[in-house]
């Protein structure tokens, strides 16, 4: 087996023995990128001081002595993620010579974990989109399939992943956006819930819903990524202030019995409950209308086999309604593209490197500053992403926004209510990902409605601010991923994990 082919957990145990060097490591992803990047079109940016950290984590390692958990690590991160120094563009115009002064909070945690950054990778302008076909820059194509999209916005980290070309990224997820391009390209992708993971030097795109998550190869390598980077920070207000699960030790350990995790709550670090056999006992659901609107039978069959193979293993199938969640996607697109609206408000070619000139792209003189605000704004800012702020400044706009942005944070609550008595009834919930696996490129990028459908069954978890992991549980049409996605109540990312890390047991990993 290829380096660049082991999970991220042997690769930090084969460091850690000294099997291969951190810059051995390290070349070897570079060498990957290089070899297939051209095609593939993960990477916006490479990071040419990549080497050199790997050499200086070799030469602590041999000095010996105690070192972080991940010293002489790669890693890569979608391009919305601000790294000091180091340009973040969210694919778009308007952010093209962005140099952040500062990192992110789990850009931080990662760099005190002692990973080394391989470079900044594509996505949708501004995180708005399912097939990362609007980025500025460049389209990503689906390793799997290189005529097909990647899904979107974080179809730059999961090709990454996919192509071998990281050991592991970081997306942001604001309705599906880990998980839709996890499912798409046949890796693994966690969307934390809400207030889990800090979202400090995260560019906002709707603040209530965006959460960052980790990419990888497997469900234990997520749980060690998830260990590095959740965790309280005062400069989001949102950070939940309460004690982390160490994920990395648990998700080995068989799921308890009759642990039932009230809604809302949160299991003490280190504690332990008596464990049963595997998913003995626990109540997976299976809401009808997860498995209802547009859905494809490649799909549907891959995930109703893999609920199959839970029964197999002891757990109870538990068949239930939810019948509003087919309203959870137009909430969505009111709630998301009106915060969208506000934050990118502050995008108006005086800061962050981008502006008009009176002669060149725009004709004349600018008549005034609103003149130059305009055109700057309509040049920076790509199709999709101005589609979004039009709706979003219409849902908030005098006479309308009772009609429809306090309405659709009424449905926002009505959903939270489901999931509450869903989850009364069942442990866990199990749904596709995406009502198809990846579609062509270019195949809905004329009709956004369309593309806009795909999200269906991903939005009504960031509308909840719930968990949810997506894992390949088989494959599709023309021998593609299919997703399946775990969905958990608040802070239930130790339970998902622990399912998620069963079924690659039983299944010996799909793909």
């Amino acid at each position: 087996m290829d380096l660049i082919d082991k999970p991220l957990v042997e690769l930090v145990q084969g460091l850690g023995r000294k099997e291969y060097s951190s810059e051995e490591l390290t070349q070897a992803y570079l060498d990957a990128i290089a070899a297939r990047d051209g095609e593939i079109g993960a990477y916006l940016l490479v990071c040419q001081d990549a080497l050199e950290a790997a050499r200086d984590w070799d030469a602590k390692r041999a000095g010996g002595g105690p070192l972080p958990p991940l010293a002489g690590i790669p890693v890569a991160l979608k391009d919305n993620i601000c790294t000091k120094g180091i340009t973040t563009t969210c694919a778009s115009r308007i952010l093209e010579n962005f140099t952040p002064p500062y990192d992110a909070h789990v850009v931080e945690k990662l760099r005190a974990a002692g990973c080394i950054l391989l470079g900044k990778l594509n996505m949708d302008e501004f995180a708005m989109g399912s097939s990362t076909e609007n980025s500025a820059f460049k389209i990503t194509r689906n390793p799997r399939a290189t005529d097909r999209v990647p899904g979107g916005s974080s179809g730059g980290s999961a090709a990454a992943v996919a192509a071998r070309e990281a050991p592991f990224a970081l997306g942001s997820d604001t309705g599906g956006s880990i998980r839709q391009p996890a499912a798409f390209c046949g890796v693994v992708g966690m969307k934390p819930t809400y207030g889990c993971v800090s979202r400090y030097g995260l560019v906002a795109f709707a603040s209530s819903l965006d959460q960052i998550g980790p990419l990888t190869k497997t469900v234990e390598d997520n749980a060690l990524v998830l260990n590095l980077i959740a965790g309280h920070d005062s400069r989001d207000a949102t950070s939940i202030d309460s004690p982390a699960e160490d994920y990395a030790a648990l998700v080995r350990e068989k799921i308890p019995v009759g642990s039932r995790t009230p809604v809302g709550s949160r299991t003490p670090a280190g504690s332990r409950t008596p464990v049963g056999d595997g998913v003995k006992g626990l109540r997976i659901g299976l809401a009808r209308e997860f498995f209802a609107q547009g859905i494809t039978p490649d799909v549907r069959d891959a995930v109703l086999a893999a609920v199959k193979k839970y029964e197999k293993l002891g757990a109870k199938i538990v068949e239930l309604s939810m019948p509003n969640i087919a309203n959870a996607l137009p909430a969505y697109y009111v709630i998301s593209s009106a915060e969208a609206s506000s934050n990118l408000a502050r995008f108006d070619g005086v800061r962050y490197g981008y502006r008009a000139k009176a002669a060149g792209l725009t004709q004349g003189r600018f008549d005034d500053i609103e003149d130059f605000y305009k055109k700057t704004r309509s040049e920076g800012f790509g199709p999709e992403v101005k589609r979004r702020i039009m709706l979003g400044t219409f849902v908030l706009s005098a006479g309308y926004y009772d009609a429809y942005y306090k309405k659709a944070q009424q449905v926002r609550a009505i959903i939270r209510g489901e999931f509450d008595k869903a989850f009364e009834e069942c442990d866990t919930l199990v749904s596709p990902v995406a009502p198809t696996v990846a579609y062509k490129i270019g195949e809905k990028s004329a009709n956004p409605l369309e593309m806009y459908m795909g999200d269906v069954y991903s939005v009504p978890v960031n509308i909840a601010g719930l968990p949810a992991l997506s894992l390949p549980c088989g494959k599709g049409a023309d021998g593609l991923p299919v997703g399946m996605q775990l969905i958990g109540p608040p802070f239930s990312e130790t339970r998902l994990y622990q399912l998620g890390a069963a079924f690659e047991r039983e299944t010996g990993g799909c793909l």
